[in-house]
């Protein structure tokens, strides 16, 4: 993963996690970490870059895609700090539930949806 992939995915891992009640105390001070990090980034180059991190009401590709680019921007991918908390969440969410999925799936008005590995499937739609 490039630095900002590896910042987005324990950015959102980290906030997917917060709102279970799953996440221990220690994934969420580490989120709030990442966060805080990254914010401080971000406001070096505006108000419209640290608002883009707490954006609500996007669809999360076009959040990844906004927060990327002003992180790559802000040089957050290659800030040693920030990658070593994003990497140090992602660390401590894979202790926690487990490893993060390798798959990412939009099976919207899909039919004979499959996932995994090594698998094998015969479908028939009539």
């Amino acid at each position: 993963m490039t630095g900002v992939e590896v910042i987005l995915t324990a950015l959102a891992a980290g906030a997917t996690a917060g709102i279970t009640d799953t996440a221990t105390d220690a994934v969420r001070q580490s989120y709030d970490s990442l966060r805080e990090l990254v914010r401080r980034r971000l406001a070096e180059r505006g108000e419209e870059a640290a608002q883009v991190l707490d954006a609500e009401e996007v669809e999360r590709d076009v959040w990844q895609a906004q927060l990327g680019e002003h992180l790559i921007a802000a040089g957050a991918d290659r800030d040693e700090v920030v990658l070593r908390a994003a990497q140090a969440l992602l660390t401590q969410l894979e202790q926690q539930v487990g490893p993060a999925s390798k798959y990412s799936i939009d099976a919207r008005e899909a039919k004979g949806v499959q996932t995994g590995d090594h698998n094998t499937q015969t479908n028939t739609f009539n």
